[in-house]
């Protein structure tokens, strides 16, 4: 079973890297941030199973990383790291959807069984989508892979999985090219011509067409003059 994955969003460098130190030293894996932008898409990467926070952050603050994070990973735990000690900011924090929050100055130990104390009480909660069907196709987003058959398989790369699973969680409407741009890849698109979200998508329905069907379902549509959305014959799996 792989390591524990967690992401440490904060800016001050001391303070960020005296965590990641004992986290790894825990047995942790991690990924850290110092900005609120690359910090939301390292956390709503697949395969993360915590997340750090702090409040005070650049080009996007705390609270607005967990409003964005709760729209797409709603079930991941999440701990504030703030030096803000108000019963305001910790209850905002809470009712927005945090798991707990850690007052700075703190401790490694206090963190560490913070940490232990969520992720035991995180067992109980409703998963993410990890699996999902389409036609005969399973795809399991966990390992990244999409199999018709024993023999018929197809590798899924990192970004197709975060579309997916984008357009899973949100099957339910259109989901525009600026939202993905801003969400997956922490890109404002103001003005910015891109193609990379179109090419990408059609990647990812070359991959989930199946090989043995040419009238196969289609996996994603396209909405018109609003973006993409997940195709009805996409259906995400109960969580085993």
């Amino acid at each position: 079973m792989s390591a524990t994955r967690i992401v440490v969003i904060e800016d001050e460098a001391p303070i960020r890297r005296g965590v990641v130190d004992a986290l790894r030293a825990s047995g942790y894996e991690t990924a850290d941030a110092a900005d609120g932008d690359r910090g939301l898409q390292e956390a709503i990467r697949l395969g993360v199973d915590l997340v750090l926070l702090d409040l005070l952050l650049p080009r996007r603050n705390g609270l607005d990383v967990l409003a964005e994070l709760r729209k797409v990973r709603p079930t991941l735990p999440v701990i504030i790291l703030t030096a803000r000690g108000t019963e305001d900011d910790r209850v905002r924090g809470l009712k927005m959807g945090a798991d707990d929050y850690v007052v700075k100055p703190f401790s490694a130990r206090e963190l560490l069984a913070r940490i232990e104390a969520v992720l035991r009480r995180s067992t109980d909660r409703p998963t993410d989508v990890t699996t999902a069907k389409l036609g005969r196709a399973k795809i399991d987003l966990g390992r990244r892979e999409v199999r018709w058959s024993a023999q018929e398989r197809a590798e899924l790369s990192e970004t197709e999985v975060a579309l997916l699973s984008f357009l899973l969680a949100h099957r339910q409407r259109a989901v525009s090219r600026d939202e993905l741009l801003t969400r997956l890849w922490g890109i404002e698109p103001r003005g910015l011509e891109t193609r990379t979200i179109d090419m990408h998508i059609a990647r990812l329905r070359t991959k989930l067409r199946d090989p043995a069907d040419d009238e196969s379902p289609e996996a994603i549509l396209t909405v018109r003059s609003l973006g993409y959305m997940a195709g009805p014959d996409l259906v995400p799996l109960e969580s085993p």
